[in-house]
Formats: structure tokens, C-alpha cells, sequence
């Protein structure tokens, strides 16, 4: 058989492969697309829904704390600043919709900071961290507990 012919028969399957490939990816995207608009209605309810959560902060060596406390938008929350704070520290926020609760307490001082953080929910802990350093554990960010 000549290169001729093999490299016409392999350009052929190629096409072929690519075809069904790209077959399969608009039917993949149609599903996907089909399974969004579900998603997507079930997120417009969730936006509007508020939620409360409540932050607290223990430990030692905390020269600030930021956390989200309901302003801005639901993916770009504002943070809100608490400088020198007394601990323990704890702050009741109201949240809306997809806005993900997150408290993070900071040390300049990373040798003394021994912290923990919560964050409750209907009282229920949904997240909390313990840690030593500068950004103690990562600080909490939990999953909005809206209904989905």
C-alpha cells in the first residue's frame, strides 16, 4: 500500500474522530446547558434568601480581624476590618443569597498567635480552625447554607 494511501486513510479517520468529538462535546454542552437553566433558577431563589451567621474568634496574639459582614455583592463581598480586637471576639452578621461566610484573624506577630475560629449557623458549627502563625489556620469560609 502506498504512503498515499495510508495518509488519506488516516486523515479520514482523524476526521471521523474529530467529528464524533466534537459531536459529543455539543451534546455534552446541550446537557449541560438543559441541567444549568435548573441550576440557574435555583440560584436566582437563593440570591434574594438571607441568612445569619455568627463569627468567633479565641486565642492569643490577634492584631486584626476581617470578615464578610453581609455588604457588597454575593462573589465580591465587602470585608469589614475589627483592628486591635479583645478576645474572645464574636459578631452576628446577616448574609445574602451565594455571599460565603468567612472570618479570618491575622497576626503581624506570627510567634504569638495561637487562634481558633467558628462560624455557627442556626447553632450549628459549619466551619472552624485552630492554628499557630500569621494567618492562623487559613482563617473560616464555609458553604452558604442557603436552600438549593
Amino acid at each position: 500500500m502506498s504512503h498515499t494511501v495510508r495518509t488519506a486513510r488516516t486523515i479520514r479517520k482523524l476526521h471521523t474522530v474529530r467529528t464524533a468529538l466534537r459531536a459529543a462535546v455539543v451534546l455534552g454542552l446541550g446537557m449541560g446547558l438543559a441541567a444549568c437553566s435548573e441550576t440557574v433558577d435555583q440560584v436566582d431563589k437563593a440570591v434574594d434568601e438571607t441568612y445569619e451567621v455568627t463569627y468567633e474568634v479565641t486565642g492569643t496574639g490577634v492584631d486584626e480581624i476581617q470578615f464578610h459582614g453581609g455588604g457588597g455583592r454575593a462573589m465580591e463581598p465587602k470585608i469589614e476590618t475589627v483592628e486591635s480586637p479583645t478576645l474572645p471576639w464574636r459578631k452576628t452578621v446577616t448574609l445574602r443569597g451565594i455571599m460565603p461566610p468567612a472570618v479570618m484573624p491575622i497576626a503581624v506577630d506570627e510567634n504569638r498567635a495561637d487562634v481558633s475560629c467558628s462560624i455557627t449557623h442556626k447553632g450549628k458549627v459549619i466551619k472552624e480552625a485552630k492554628g499557630k502563625g500569621m494567618l492562623a489556620a487559613g482563617g473560616c469560609v464555609a458553604v452558604p447554607p442557603v436552600a438549593g
